[in-house]
């Protein structure tokens, strides 16, 4: 498949974002591998980490950072030089569709209306100066995936899975998406790992293994975090809060290192 069947390359359009050093796509083949909370959490890894970070949340159809910071209720403002001002939540300066429709409004728009919407979040957003753009992607290898690449300089993606084969499926056809679009794969998180009992502190795997880890290594595609299902992420995601989570910061100290930042 080609990406320039009307005669133009559509990434001769790439620039970069003005204030912004690097802008990293997390992405899955998939839904329902915790894409979003991975995201959000390695954002807030690199915020304590000391860096300046902002968060996108590109999931037109399905926004879920509003809720997962508590801002659900939250609208941006427009400011005087008519850029939408982010909203602030755990020192990451954040944007989403969430924060600008009803959340029980279902959003049905095609691609035209996506590619102005991802134009939007990226132009017409005062980031002011960022080390790093977060993008949470939404599921598939579709319109805001290839927008997103089209319109910007995207440092690289780091993609989210689970451990089974069923979700490595999705995972190569993501992975496949990003090569095509010479975007680099920075790595990858595993995510729901293992179950760990928080009575009895017995680990058990929640999937049954798959070839995840051969395909990475076959890939050379580093893992930069294995985490665990954690009932305290999930109940925090509930209700806007941030805790930190070891592996989180164990991905965005990786990230930051093969990146020399």
């Amino acid at each position: 498949m080609s990406f320039n069947a009307g005669g133009t390359n559509p990434f001769d359009r790439q620039q970069k974002l003005d204030g912004v050093k690097n802008i990293i796509a997390v992405g899955a083949g998939k839904g329902g591998v915790g894409k979003s909370t991975v995201a959000l959490n390695l954002a807030f890894a690199l915020e304590k980490l000391g860096r300046k970070v902002g968060l996108l949340d590109a999931d037109i159809y399905g926004p879920s950072i509003p809720k997962m910071v508590g801002l659900q209720n939250a609208q941006p403002n427009v400011n005087a030089n008519k850029k939408i001002e982010p909203l602030i939540a755990h020192n990451l300066r954040t944007i989403s569709i969430g924060y600008m429709v009803d959340p029980q409004s279902a959003i049905v728009w095609r691609g035209p209306m996506l590619f102005k919407a991802i134009d939007q979040f990226l132009r017409d957003v005062d980031w002011g100066d960022l080390d790093f753009l977060v993008v949470d992607l939404p599921p598939g290898t579709g319109d805001v995936q290839l927008s997103l690449v089209q319109k910007v300089l995207v440092t690289g993606a780091v993609i989210v899975s689970t451990p089974q084969d069923m979700a490595l499926i999705d995972v190569k056809r993501c992975i496949d998406m990003f090569n095509r679009v010479k975007t680099p794969i920075l790595g990858l998180v595993e995510n729901m790992a293992s179950y760990v009992c928080p009575h009895c502190s017995k680990e058990s795997q929640l999937f049954a293994p798959g070839d995840l880890h051969k395909f990475c290594a076959e890939q050379k595609i580093p893992i930069l975090a294995q985490v665990p299902f954690n009932p305290k992420i999930g109940a925090e995601s509930e209700i806007g809060k941030l805790s930190g989570f070891e592996p989180f910061k164990t991905a965005a100290d990786k990230l930051l290192k093969s990146l020399n930042q």
